[in-house]
């Protein structure tokens, strides 16, 4: 019987469009856009200034703090501004503005496909080189990765888990990576656990990828230590606390890491980043996005460099469809909704998906049922309309003590309720709110 988590889920519609497409390596743009804050934590800070050259790979900005990341050139050519541009969350952030010229990069950056199979660093050495390329969860989260490996004092690692679920719908761009770099990235995972000194790591991959799960299993064979675990299609598979339920039937307490049950958990794509970043010498600065939609004439998965502007991916896959009612950035669970095609990919940009117009339009909110069926999916075990309910009356003590914090908001409440109510939308409004409290709190002791 195949895994899954034991707490609620859903089953949306699968809308793999691009599935089984090819990476194509998209076009370098004219200029590039390159937000400073594009990771959980501090944004970066800018090291380049207007009129400097800079190539692939230059860092443009270090890390502003632990929780941070660096930022490298993805162009070759000069800056000609920091500014600030609209990002996914509608608000102006800063971004370094750089005019392309060719196409030169760092001489230290290998560019040769030829695999590299030995990683003689230690496991410091690679979590450091982790930390200077910039590397960042590649599932969305962001979260630095070099933080990831290195637990809090007196919590200590036993286990890996990947995460190669791509539970949410329409996104392919793991799957496809998959079957054009399976190689790099198992040496990618045996990296990661040597980094944090386990001998086994689980890649958790949903039985709707049957090619992945085949290619893998049979390359794992040279990899002692390294299994693949086929998951039950089930959403959000692919959340990282649902994921360790699925494959080590641990649960997270709340309030707590996911390190508390000797887990870490590792995006499939940060695996290859991660192999790059050692192995090749290469900084985070382009990624697969895949750019989808039920109109769109060409669904495809795309090698980006950061900086592009989705409009660019948009054309090169067919173009926007008269019927667009809303672009996503991400997937349509737990993806935004963008203002204009201007906006930059980022690490953390996994996907461009074009809702038609009979599919963007909200329905009418009415009165709650009391079905509970928000919280029968709920796969943190919370009460949903109690959630929505004390942060509209801005009962944010309460909203604490029913742990709103613990929401991973995955949609699933607002996607099975009946009545259409924005139940997500005022729990990421209480846990906007609540957090500031829980903070403000830790700054007065």
């Amino acid at each position: 019987m195949l895994k899954t988590f034991r707490i609620g889920g859903i089953h949306p519609d699968e809308n793999k469009l691009s599935a089984g497409k090819c990476i194509e390596t998209a076009a370098i743009p004219e200029q590039v856009a390159i937000m400073l804050s594009q990771h959980i934590g501090a944004p970066a800070q800018a090291i380049v200034a207007k009129g400097d050259h800079v190539k692939v790979g230059t860092l443009i900005a270090k890390a502003g703090g632990f929780v941070s990341a660096n930022i490298h050139s993805p162009v070759s050519g000069t800056v000609t501004k920091i500014d600030s541009i609209i990002d996914t969350s509608g608000y102006s952030k800063p971004a370094i503005f750089i005019q392309v010229e060719g196409d030169e990069w760092e001489e230290n950056i290998e560019r040769n496909d030829c695999l590299k199979t030995e990683c003689s660093l230690s496991p410091k050495e690679i979590i450091q080189k982790i930390s200077e390329c910039g590397i960042v969860g590649m599932g969305g989260a962001t979260f630095p990765t070099h933080v990831k490996l290195s637990p809090p004092p007196g919590m200590v690692a036993t286990i890996l888990i990947i995460n190669a679920a791509e539970c949410e719908p329409y996104l392919t761009s793991d799957h496809q990576l998959i079957l054009e770099k399976g190689e790099e990235i198992l040496i990618g995972i045996k990296i990661l656990m040597k980094a944090i000194q386990v001998n086994k790591a689980v890649i958790g991959i949903e039985n709707n990828k049957q090619d992945a799960i085949e290619l893998l299993t049979r390359l794992t064979i040279k990899y002692p230590g390294i299994e693949v675990c086929p998951l039950k299609m089930k959403y959000p598979q692919g959340g990282e606390k649902q994921l360790i339920d699925a494959i080590i039937r641990r649960q997270v307490p709340s309030g707590n890491l996911p390190i508390a049950t000797g887990a870490v958990v590792q995006n499939i794509g940060t695996a290859f980043a991660v192999y790059e970043a050692v192995q090749k010498n290469k900084p985070l600065f382009e990624r697969i996005v895949t750019v989808t939609g039920k109109s769109l004439n060409n669904p495809s998965n795309f090698k980006v460099r950061i900086g592009t502007p989705i409009g660019q991916l948009i054309q090169a896959a067919g173009g926007m469809p008269e019927d667009t009612g809303k672009i996503i950035s991400g997937g349509p669970m737990m993806g935004k909704a963008v203002t204009n095609t201007d906006i930059p990919v980022t690490k953390g940009c996994s996907g461009v998906l074009l809702i038609r117009k009979n599919e963007a339009i909200r329905k009418e909110m009415s009165n709650c049922i009391r079905c509970a069926k928000c919280v029968f999916v709920c796969p943190m075990g919370l009460e949903p309309n109690l959630l929505m309910n004390l942060a509209s009356h801005a009962l944010w003590d309460k909203a604490e003590n029913n742990h709103i914090m613990d929401c991973i908001e995955c949609g699933s409440c607002s996607y099975t309720c009946p009545a259409y109510r924005p139940l997500l939308d005022y729990i990421r409004l209480g846990k906007g709110k609540v957090g500031n409290i829980i903070r403000s709190r830790a700054v007065k002791k």
